[in-house]
């Protein structure tokens, strides 16, 4: 008799919950750490670097203590998956400086399409009219309730190119490595994290004097700051581990629709927090992205189960398949007349 399944640690609803309250968390923190007129941390990839430091410490204590077993994955792969992920987050820093904030929230909703196609090249994934209609929608509510002013340039755009090129190839790798090597979210997580926090201490202060003319050196680090910072650390371990945990049940795809409700609770916490504006345009843009998601979460459904197998019973009829009338005396075969062969 086979053994039962164990049943995942963090639901799927769970998975996603804690995606989304960490994230806007995170993004709330750095927003009070980066701020001119709180803290002024302007160092946007060496704090990522800290990030990956912490979520690699968490991931060693983990395995140290049993908690998660450790799997092989080669070296290179690890470390070509590090440089992919370093360069989305470098890209979407110089795309957010070089650009509008309009156009950096476009190149964000085209990782979308972008997403969508890569699997459907690199996987072979189709999707149906239904999901690409759903798709649509949330992409223009977004843009609806974030895209003001447009303002780019060519150094700008090619940032953002690169920024979402990467991006989208990180998230669709994330679930291929979980699937090649049969491993789990935090397990990779802890592998590749390391690479990551050695790579962006080394290099992220360079590129942030690089994007504000600010040494790290010179950041007059107070207590506050530093209670911001372990704040920003510690929801950043449960951000990346959600990340991977619902890439890794999803899809790259799902993960960027359904994570734009990270942009509409941002939006709507700015309005709450820091007296941001919140006009018709973003309310009815809102609107139409949850509308949008709701009808993707529905149309996936609606696709998985089209394509799961019909249930059979022991006789390999279709569960509620009448059984013939000849068939149903009471331990007796059906014989077919013509031939003579039982059926039964």
């Amino acid at each position: 008799m086979e053994a039962e399944k164990k049943p995942p640690a963090v639901s799927d609803v769970g998975a996603w919950a804690m995606n989304v309250v960490s994230s806007v968390s995170l993004i709330m923190a750095n927003k009070q750490l980066m701020s001119s007129s709180d803290y002024a941390f302007a160092f946007a990839t060496t704090l990522t670097g800290f990030h990956f430091t912490v979520t690699a410490l968490v991931g060693w204590i983990s395995n140290a203590t049993g908690y998660s077993v450790s799997k092989h994955v080669p070296l290179w792969e690890l470390v070509w998956f590090s440089l992919v992920a370093n360069t989305s987050i470098t890209g979407m820093n110089l795309s957010l400086m070089l650009n509008s904030v309009g156009f950096y929230q476009i190149s964000k909703l085209s990782m979308i399409p972008v997403v969508c196609l890569m699997e459907w090249v690199l996987n072979s994934k189709h999707y149906t009219t239904k999901v690409i209609s759903a798709v649509i929608v949330v992409a223009a509510g977004v843009g609806i309730c974030t895209v003001t002013d447009v303002e780019v340039n060519a150094k700008g755009f090619i940032c953002a190119c690169v920024a979402v090129f990467c991006t989208s190839l990180q998230q669709i790798t994330i679930g291929s490595f979980q699937k090649k090597y049969n491993i789990g979210s935090f397990e990779l997580l802890s592998k590749t994290a390391p690479i990551q926090a050695l790579s962006l201490i080394i290099l992220g202060p360079f590129v942030d004097y690089y994007l504000n003319g600010r040494s790290l050196l010179n950041y007059p680090f107070s207590g506050g700051a530093t209670f911001f910072i372990l704040l920003s650390c510690s929801l950043a371990v449960f951000c990346n581990m959600s990340q991977y945990l619902c890439i890794g049940r999803f899809s790259a795809t799902s993960f960027q629709v359904l994570g734009h409700m990270k942009t509409v609770c941002v939006l709507i916490l700015g309005w709450i927090l820091f007296d941001s504006a919140l006009t018709v345009k973003n309310i009815l843009g809102m609107l139409l992205a949850v509308m949008g998601m709701v009808v993707y979460s529905w149309a996936v459904e609606a696709e998985k189960k089209a394509a799961a197998p019909i249930p059979r019973n022991k006789g390999g009829m279709l569960d509620g398949e009448d059984v013939p009338l000849k068939a149903r005396v009471s331990g007796v075969p059906a014989v077919d007349l013509e031939d003579g062969d039982v059926k039964g």
